[in-house]
């Protein structure tokens, strides 16, 4: 099962991150939540890893249909935005809120996954070389 959509970046890591995030704004949403895991895992276990970064993306409006239709919505909240380094590249992921529909069942989720899912290809593709 594919639960993301993906764009590679020929960009440094730290600028792709910058990218990432004015996108995000552009499409209404805010980071809540970011987690450095290359610099958490180092801390914690002593593992090393390329640049690995976990941040949570919120659009205020359609987190609150999306908590209205379902109040257990929010185990699969906030949007989740992997940006990693891959080789030469710059790997942006994005979690398909369509993942939401399926894992909740709750068919009043579809017409807030889909205006997720628009606004983040959007994001995505403003990335885009």
């Amino acid at each position: 099962m594919d639960y993301g959509m993906t764009v590679k970046l020929p960009t440094p890591f730290a600028d792709a991150v910058k990218q990432v995030r004015a996108a995000l704004k552009e499409q209404g949403f805010g980071v809540l939540t970011e987690i450095d895991v290359r610099a958490t895992l180092r801390e914690k276990i002593g593992a090393e890893m390329e640049d690995y970064l976990i941040l949570g993306a919120c659009n205020p409006a359609l987190a609150h249909r999306a908590l209205q239709a379902d109040r257990r919505i929010g185990l699969l909240l906030p949007c989740n935005v992997v940006v990693r380094v891959e080789g030469e590249e710059t790997i942006v992921e994005v979690l398909d809120a369509q993942v939401m529909v399926s894992v909740a069942g709750e068919p009043t989720l579809q017409s807030v996954a889909d205006e997720a899912t628009r606004r983040l290809t959007l994001a995505l593709d403003a990335l885009r070389p």
